[in-house]
């Protein structure tokens, strides 16, 4: 069992590094090695997982150019391989990636838009989940707010960024059409979300991703958060007596739906 693994990374490792020789014992259907089908393989193999990356990516490989991104992709692909046979989950490191690919250093915002994208992908294929109904919210009693528990809906995203990273992604895909943009104008932060069937991609204001993001960074994201005495209490205040300001400190931190919180970021939990 220990030689099998053993070859299998062999084999693994043999796929991502042209440098190495073919592995040793593989044989075509003649029965004779041949180093001419495995690197028709090994190039089949690699290609595929930088379209992978390019599905996933659309606006950096627009951004940058077809040629760009498939050597960008190719080097991350033979640093960061695979981990798991179900193609959604890669790319995770990608954004990352980017940044301290210093070839792309004089496009510092690309990044950023990459993580848009990666958030993007995470919010469509995130887990289905009933969103709050902004008059299950409204009819909650003043005496039992303080008892109120709101947990962020699971395709919830927020992206930040100290360039107009969200403007830049929103040229660069679909019908966008770029134009110049001033990267000194300051950064841009963004929520994704999936409601329904969409995933909707929203700016947010000074503040919003902290408010949205700042009761769930010191646990699971799917464990209740208590929206009195909380991280956020100092931008969310509620209590028995605050339910009338309750629509415009939400507003002021996030995006407002009919003067009242955009609901389609929490499930309930009561």
């Amino acid at each position: 069992m220990f030689r099998l693994a053993e070859r299998q990374g062999e084999f693994a490792a043999a796929l991502l590094d042209p440098e190495r020789p073919m592995p040793f014992g593989l044989i075509g259907p003649d029965g004779l090695p041949s180093e001419r089908r495995f690197a028709v393989y090994r190039n089949n193999v690699v290609a595929g997982l930088i379209e992978t990356l390019r599905a996933a990516f659309p606006a950096v490989s627009r951004i940058v150019g077809e040629d760009f991104f498939g050597a960008i992709a190719r080097i991350y692909v033979m640093h960061e391989p695979p981990v798991s046979p179900i193609m959604l989950g890669y790319g995770t490191s990608f954004p990352d990636f980017i940044g301290h690919f210093e070839p792309a250093a004089t496009l510092p915002y690309l990044a950023d838009v990459a993580r848009i994208e990666r958030a993007w992908s995470e919010a469509y294929h995130a887990a289905e989940a009933e969103p709050l109904n902004p008059a299950a919210l409204a009819a909650v009693a003043p005496e039992d707010l303080p008892k109120l528990r709101l947990l962020l809906h699971p395709s919830v995203r927020v992206t930040r960024s100290h360039f107009p990273a969200l403007s830049i992604w929103q040229m660069n895909v679909g019908n966008g059409v770029p134009t110049p943009v001033d990267l000194d104008t300051g950064g841009e932060n963004a929520i994704l979300v999936r409601p329904d069937a969409e995933v909707e991609v929203r700016s947010l204001p000074d503040g919003g991703a902290a408010f949205i993001a700042a009761p769930w960074t010191a646990g699971a994201r799917d464990r209740p958060a208590r929206a009195s005495h909380c991280a956020c209490a100092a931008i969310l205040p509620i209590g028995p007596h605050s339910l009338g300001r309750l629509p415009v400190a939400v507003a002021k931190c996030c995006l407002s739906v009919r003067g009242g919180v955009q609901a389609s970021y929490f499930r309930q939990r009561l």
